[in-house]
């Protein structure tokens, strides 16, 4: 029997004490998928977390993104912003049924948008980030059964894709600019970049 195809984009796998259980954290732009019982982790700013599994199954994982800050061309389907989430909401989607997952069995939980970004130049970004998870998941007939989205704090998620299972604890008192220097870089790059790779549509 072929062993699970599973998604390890990022190295940051280590064993949680906590939770007593092997974890994965990501960071902006990154995603992971897993077809075991295990955490994955992200800290979250303006960004959006779209957590999505197949209930029946347990297989899951979690995206960590950001649409570009520019809203120029923000009303058009076929924007860089919009493209940006597309990409990122539809390469989790593809991993996840890739990995055995039944895409009338999905479900999601968002998280993050919120407003930390003080002073950033153009708009709300996390009220837009927001928006278009809620848009996006909408059009993919996926629903949306768990949220805590926009306020003012950055949040850390604990996502357990087998059981469905999220703890958010809000970031009241931050003793550092980690999170809000890490999505400026984040910002930089994606404004700066181009969607790379290839997108397969569904």
């Amino acid at each position: 029997m072929a062993a699970p195809k599973e998604e390890v984009i990022t190295p940051n796998l280590y064993f949680d004490k906590r939770f007593e259980t092997e974890a994965a954290k990501i960071l902006p732009g990154e995603y992971y998928v897993t077809t075991r019982d295990m955490l994955i982790v992200t800290v979250l700013g303006s960004c959006v977390s779209a957590c999505i599994r197949d209930r029946v199954t347990g297989i899951g994982g979690m995206n960590h993104f950001m649409l570009p800050d520019s809203n120029a061309d923000a009303d058009s389907p076929l924007s860089m912003s919009a493209r940006y989430g597309a990409y990122a909401m539809e390469i989790l989607i593809n991993q996840l049924l890739k990995n055995g997952a039944k895409r009338n069995q999905l479900e999601a939980k968002v998280f993050g948008g919120g407003n930390v970004l003080r002073g950033f130049t153009v708009s709300n970004v996390g009220q837009r980030n927001s928006e278009f998870v809620h848009h996006f998941l909408d059009l993919e007939n996926i629903p949306i059964v768990a949220q805590d989205l926009l306020d003012i704090y950055p949040r850390k998620v604990y996502y357990f894709p087998k059981t469905g299972k999220v703890l958010v604890r809000k970031l009241k008192t931050v003793h550092n600019n980690t999170i809000v220097q890490r999505e400026r870089d984040y910002s930089m790059r994606i404004n700066y970049g181009k969607v790379d790779g290839q997108v397969e549509l569904f």
